[in-house]
């Protein structure tokens, strides 16, 4: 079949796309080797359809189909879509992506190169052929292209190579597809689903999540729709789920089991109104959690697999909570959030939780039982603020207790509440010890980004505050705020604001903060002391005496070096340890220019069973680059070894330099020249 036919089946509604199709998930890159491959006339593959009846055929977008049979894609969206974006210049109606993937897409006469329109490069050549309207307009745009080349001193000799390039350009609509045909009465939509998944073992294969939601979609056509309208209301609102999530939250509602198969018995009626019973309660679990311990937004809410849980509760319950039940679950969710509860065998655990829910009753002690058999002691100690970085383990409970524990800005001396107005009152992760003067001291990152030199403060108190050290800008503080650093757990010892006592500080801080933690988590179980036990501990707010520290000086000690030798061992530390940084937000962006997920900046690799950190690593993807469908990815730059065997053994492909990893991105993950969809 021609492609100009294909595109004109779709006008038509003679093809379409079946409503279990994932959305839209090309890159720029695969879109330009796409047509690379069409314009060269390489081979680009097949279509598979499912010839079936329009009459009941669950399909994607609002477009209607046409009468009689009709062909739903099976294999081919992604190169379809492709070229019906840039040949048409508007998306399908079955479109569900963005298509500023596909817009702008230009062809170089001279050098025969396909490339997005970048204004500064190609303004004023005009040599740059816009294929989109070269495609609307046909041969009469080719006729005044060449025309207009014709007219041209510095072109004319080349009108004739350059008329046969736009022809082949052009000619692209003529290429034949062949397209493979799954029909008959046997053809079940589970068969159906079937066949795809084994077509497209090696690429965009359903997760159990798709496979629920395409059988659902069968019997209700706009269940995807809805649950994505809810989605994007929860994003407006800070957070950040999936489809899968929200059906998940669905079936532990609906059935009472993890697995997603024990949702295909359900009926569409039982389905719209679980998702409706499901939505109110993860709103009434999102106002809990920020209400109560100030969790607030998608970067430090942990535990996300926990509201299924919690959703399942309050179904048991009705919705109707006391405050002592409402702050023990939230006790429950914070403590499975903090331990990593689902960071492993995500459905065994979620099963034993929903068991210990259903064999009790709805007791929440049998879930604390369930969480402190698997983890242990369910209290913190100082070492668990030891670790570092923004993916750290510890870093939302350090946000939580600034929220909870009424924490002051350093600026204002107001309360860290979530309700503060202005973009300079969006709360910062601030350095107390600014990195630029901790690298100078030789020491390393996981040092320099400790959790126990991080403290949350406005953007314009952290913009006034700058590189200065706790020494100079401590002070003025406390002269300004009484109790503003107290209340965000600073050591009232003032030898410990010195950058040579920095370790000690370090010490001190997250004692305090354990002992806060601790303090915190107590106030939620209104007097239980079954789970944490505070007796044995001074309270947070008890001043640290200064006679039990013991100033240990940052620089290295005993090693015998010019002045002239360490400063400039300091200078190239720093500059190093910078540079990374900088490598890795690199890296970062770049993998969002080619339509991908962010990776996690210095992610929490635990143990699956215990949820005890393993390691951090400078940058993961621990669901991989396309969520389900590829392995876990780091990218680990000056690691020590120790570092890269524990990624490898936790089933992560590591790469410890930019290049390769760009070049795996490419050639496994965007497959940049477009052979397959």
């Amino acid at each position: 079949m021609k492609i100009s036919t294909i595109l004109d089946h779709i006008d038509s509604g003679h093809i379409a796309l079946p409503e279990f199709q994932r959305g839209y998930v090309w890159s720029r890159e695969q879109v330009r080797g796409l047509f690379h491959s069409l314009y060269r006339r390489h081979p680009v593959g097949g279509l598979l359809v499912w010839a079936t009846e329009a009459k009941g055929a669950a399909h994607r977008g609002e477009g209607p189909l046409a009468a009689g049979i009709v062909k739903l894609l099976l294999d081919g969206q992604q190169r379809v879509t492709s070229l019906y974006g840039v040949m048409r210049g508007h998306p399908p109606k079955f479109f569900d992506g963005n298509e500023s993937k596909f817009t702008g897409l230009q062809f170089h006469l001279e050098e025969e190169v396909f490339e997005f329109y970048q204004r500064a490069k190609m303004k004023d050549d005009p040599l740059w052929v816009d294929v989109t309207k070269l495609m609307q307009e046909g041969n009469d745009g080719l006729g005044a292209f060449i025309t207009k080349l014709s007219s041209s001193s510095e072109h004319a000799e080349k009108v004739g190579d350059f008329a046969g390039r736009l022809n082949n350009l052009l000619g692209i609509a003529d290429i034949e597809l062949h397209d493979e045909e799954v029909t008959g009465a046997d053809k079940t939509l589970d068969v159906v689903v079937d066949i795809f998944n084994r077509v497209n073992s090696g690429g965009t294969k359903l997760s159990q999540g798709d496979l629920a939601l395409a059988k659902v979609c069968a019997e209700w056509p706009d269940a995807r729709d809805i649950m994505k309208a809810k989605l994007r209301e929860w994003e407006g609102a800070g957070y950040e789920f999936t489809l899968d999530w929200l059906l998940r939250s669905v079936n532990t509602l609906l059935t009472g089991e993890a697995q997603f198969s024990y949702l295909h018995d359900r009926d569409s009626l039982d389905i719209q109104e679980g998702l409706q019973r499901a939505t109110k309660y993860i709103d009434d679990c999102l106002n809990m959690i920020a209400g109560r311990l100030g969790i607030d937004h998608k970067r430090v809410f942990f535990g996300r697999l926990a509201v299924p849980i919690m959703v399942r509760y309050l179904n048991q319950k009705q919705g109707t909570l006391d405050e002592k039940e409402r702050d023990k679950l939230l006790f429950w969710f914070a403590q499975a959030g903090m331990w990593g509860r689902y960071s492993g065998s995500t459905e065994a655990s979620l099963d034993r939780d929903l068991a210990a829910l259903e064999e009790s009753r709805g007791d929440l002690d049998a879930l604390l039982k369930e969480l402190k058999s698997w983890h242990g002691a369910l209290r913190i100690d100082p070492e668990h603020f030891a670790s570092w970085g923004l993916g750290a383990r510890f870093y939302p409970v350090l946000y939580m207790l600034t929220r909870m524990g009424g924490s002051r800005d350093w600026g204002n001396g107001l309360p860290l509440r979530a309700n503060l107005l202005g973009k300079m009152s969006r709360l910062e992760v601030h350095h107390i010890f600014p990195k630029s003067r901790l690298y100078k001291y030789e020491l390393k990152k996981e040092e320099v980004n400790s959790l126990a030199n991080y403290c949350f403060l406005t953007k314009g108190s952290n913009l006034s505050i700058r590189d200065r050290l706790p020494e100079e800008y401590f002070v003025e503080i406390e002269e300004r705020h009484p109790g503003a650093l107290a209340s965000q757990w600073i050591p009232d010892d003032q030898n410990l604001w010195k950058i040579k006592h920095y370790s000690d500080f370090l010490t001190v801080r997250r004692e305090l903060l354990a002992r806060e933690a601790n303090r915190q988590f107590a106030q939620l179980l209104h007097g239980d002391t079954e789970w944490v036990d505070i007796s044995s501990e001074a309270t947070a707010t008890e001043p640290v005496a200064a006679d039990t520290v013991t100033a240990t000086e940052v620089p290295p000690s005993g090693i015998d070096k010019s002045d002239l030798v360490r400063r400039m061992e300091k200078q190239i530390a720093d500059l190093e340890a910078e540079e990374e940084e900088r490598e890795i937000e690199a890296i970062n962006d770049w993998v969002e220019r080619q339509g991908l997920p962010r990776g996690q900046i210095n992610f929490d690799l635990s143990d699956e069973t215990t949820g005890t950190q393993l390691a951090v690593l400078d940058l993961a993807w621990p669901d991989g680059l396309q969520p389900e469908l590829s392995a876990p990815v780091a990218v680990l730059l000056n690691e020590p070894a120790e570092v890269l065997s524990k990624a490898s053994a936790a089933g992560y492909r590591c790469f410890t330099e930019a290049a390769a990893f760009r070049a795996y991105v490419n050639a496994e993950i965007l497959g940049a020249d477009a052979a397959a969809a």
